[in-house]
């Protein structure tokens, strides 16, 4: 069904509740037959009174909702941490960016690293990577140890692949997945 039918048909029904009742004589009959409440009919009824037809058009409650961002030097400074000190979360990122005088709580950073795809530590060093192969920027010290830890750690699961436990009467191989 079309958006056009849809209201169409909101805006018959609604009509229809008020005529109902004029011809009845009796709001509160025409609301129970209708099955809705004397509060949506003189909403219906002020609505009419108001505008006509046009008035009985579903109405959004809400205003236009531009999206709450930050302030742009605040998610460019959100940002700068993620690449300067990956392996932070939210909550020291939030601590280390209220040190400089800026405002912004753990879970508005998150918000900012989900916006630039940044939320897990994998993704902020892969950040990272893609940045100084980019635009070959020197790692610090921070960013070396970060990197160098995922690269042990990648080494050290692909040598845990293939285990063998040995107990006494039995040999046991078997094949992590990642």
């Amino acid at each position: 069904m079309s958006t056009l039918n849809v209201t169409t048909k909101l805006v018959q029904n609604k009509l229809g509740l008020l005529n109902l009742a004029q011809e009845l004589n009796n709001i509160s009959k025409a609301c129970k037959m209708m099955g809705v409440s004397r509060d949506t009919f003189y909403r219906y009824q002020e609505a009419k009174a108001d505008g006509g037809l046009e008035g009985l058009l579903s109405k959004s409650r809400r205003g236009p909702n531009i999206k709450n961002r930050v302030d742009e030097a605040i998610e460019k400074a959100v940002k700068d941490i993620a690449f300067e000190q990956p392996a932070w979360g939210q909550t020291r990122a939030s601590n280390e960016l209220k040190q400089r005088g800026l405002s912004i709580s753990p879970a508005g950073v998150r918000g900012i690293w989900l916006r630039h795809n940044l939320e897990t530590i994998k993704k902020r060093l892969l950040n990272v990577e893609v940045i100084v192969a980019k635009d070959g920027k020197v790692l610090t010290e921070g960013q070396l140890r970060v990197l160098e830890k995922k690269k042990t750690r990648k080494k050290h699961m692909e040598k845990l692949k293939h285990i063998t436990l040995d107990t006494s009467s039995h040999k046991i191989h078997f094949t992590l997945e990642q």
